[in-house]
């Protein structure tokens, strides 16, 4: 039985990843800067109200989470944020923000929990990028430039991991169907987006022995499922 770890755990994706490894018969800890969940983690471990910007609570979290269950097996990069807007409204302020909340989050808990990754055998590392992030749209700078900076630090982690047994790969979906989503764009058509469970089932496979042999991936995931 694996120890997995969902940063993000309590939102709407996270709670899909966390669902899918568990019925896979893995042991799931959830970690979230909301105070609790929504829902039951059976038989893991939540914690709320962690501040993965900061790399010290990142730290305390993993100590934890190895304390309680054990060395962590796959880590999976949940944690982020989205917001539109145009470069002349609040430029400073917004990208600060983005680059904190997707890729300084992906940063300090992939430090932390990469010595006991790195200990494991057959340990996996997935990051959660974004198809948008390839040709940034107008309002989507940045956006897009944090999710690029969790893209090239999946690149360059797969690297420097080539020699042990952890791989690192992201996924990049499209839209994901989420309420938040549903929410900004009443008009689109809904349809054609990412289901969570759809995309939890792409990560967990990214985890499995079958996906050995996949390094350094960045994953494009643009169907409903």
């Amino acid at each position: 039985m694996r120890t997995v770890v969902v940063t993000g755990g309590f939102g709407v994706l996270g709670r899909a990843v966390a669902a899918a490894f568990r019925e896979n018969g893995d042991r799931v800890a959830r970690i979230d800067f909301a105070p609790q969940a929504a829902d039951a983690n059976p038989g893991g471990l939540d914690l709320g109200g962690v501040d993965l910007t900061d790399a010290t609570q990142a730290a305390a979290a993993v100590a934890e989470i190895t304390d309680v269950m054990g060395g962590i097996a796959v880590l999976v990069n949940v944690a982020g944020g989205f917001v539109w807007e145009p470069l002349d409204e609040d430029a400073p302020g917004t990208w600060a923000r983005m680059f904190a909340m997707n890729a300084t989050t992906c940063v300090t808990m992939t430090a932390a929990a990469l010595p006991t990754l790195k200990s494991m055998p057959g340990a996996a590392i997935v990051n959660i990028g974004a198809g948008s992030a390839l040709v940034a749209g107008a309002g989507m700078g940045a956006y897009a430039a944090s999710k690029q900076a969790v893209h090239k630090l999946t690149e360059s982690l797969a690297a420097e991991l080539a020699g042990s047994d952890c791989t690192v790969n992201a996924v990049l979906p499209s839209i994901i169907d989420t309420p938040a989503n549903r929410a900004d764009m009443p008009d689109a058509d809904w349809a054609q987006w990412v289901q969570p469970d759809a995309l939890a089932r792409v990560i967990l496979f990214l985890a499995s022995p079958g996906a050995r042999a996949i390094s350094g991936a960045l994953l494009p995931v643009s169907r409903g499922g």
